[in-house]
């Protein structure tokens, strides 16, 4: 590593010239941009509000930064201004595991706990209740009172786990997946009814398979993806994720536009309707919050 480019860059990020740190790194071609460059690349973007793009950098280097608190910190504070809350409250307890009680990951750790107990407030009920979109934290999102639960439940799943999946299926999952599997890894989740945007078209579902084998609706299960797709007829187009009441319907992560390793829409199959596609959300995080009650 050139030890006068990364005094340029410090020099810079003490200096708040954050575009100038992105403009330097992004001239090095990807291939050569080492784990601290690239820390250096998504802590630029975080200070410069970019935090989509400061999360795609930092997922570049995921494996090597499990054992870095900063990479853990600086991750959680992209998920936290994007209103990613419970994203962010896995980061950030990784990053104090790793370096306990630093004053400004706890700072987060509480911010986070007053944002999410001020979204769990319930107002008074209006004597008709309009439909309420889901929210993806581990409290409120998931109905573990329903006895269909107990086939999709599994205990959280190791990165080890999540990765000797992943090479099962040949797709790499999405990261709002991952952290919402590792906080609660499949169940039934109290609202299940989607709507599509534009054509008020309603979709739902019965349930979220997990990450793992064990749990026969997991998605290496014995009804898990792979099952349904090879067994149901559906397209190979990626990864089903949730199964619906009607046997010939599922909900599946579609990778056609982005690879295997990109970032996949959310879709709807109708088996019924020759394999009828239709596209739901851009992303997992889009397709969860969209979920609503009837």
């Amino acid at each position: 590593m050139n030890e006068e480019l990364l005094q340029q860059l410090e020099d810079w990020h003490e200096e708040d010239e954050f575009e100038e740190i992105v403009e330097a790194i992004m001239a090095i071609p990807a291939k050569e941009r080492d784990y601290e460059l690239v820390s250096h690349l998504g802590r630029a973007m975080n200070n410069l509000e970019r935090y989509e793009e400061a999360i795609e950098q930092f997922l570049r280097i995921k494996k090597k930064g499990q054992d870095d608190p900063l990479w853990h910190y600086r991750i959680g504070l992209a998920y936290y201004y994007l209103d990613r809350y419970e994203e962010a409250r896995v980061a950030f307890e990784a990053a104090d595991r790793l370096e306990p009680d630093d004053e400004d990951t706890l700072e987060f750790l509480e911010w986070i706990q007053e944002k999410t107990t001020e979204g769990a407030r319930v107002e008074e009920t209006p004597s008709v209740e309009p439909p309420v979109a889901a929210s993806a934290d581990a409290t409120g999102f998931w109905n573990d009172m329903d006895p269909a639960a107990a086939s999709y439940v599994s205990a959280p799943p190791t990165d080890e786990l999540i990765e000797s999946v992943q090479e099962e299926l040949v797709f790499k999952l999405p990261e709002s997946y991952i952290q919402l599997m590792k906080s609660h890894n499949g169940g039934i989740p109290h609202h299940r009814l989607f709507t599509v945007p534009e054509t008020e078209q309603q979709i739902q579902i019965s349930g979220i398979l997990g990450i793992g084998r064990d749990q026969k609706k997991s998605l290496c299960g014995r009804l898990g993806s792979r099952h349904l797709i090879e067994s149901g007829g559906y397209p190979e187009v990626g990864v089903v994720i949730c199964d619906c009441p009607s046997e010939s319907e599922v909900v599946m992560l579609d990778y056609r536009s982005s690879g295997n390793d990109g970032e996949p829409e959310v879709i709807h199959v109708d088996r019924t309707n020759d394999n009828k596609i239709t596209r739901l959300a851009s992303n997992f995080d889009t397709f969860i919050h969209g979920l609503a009650n009837a």
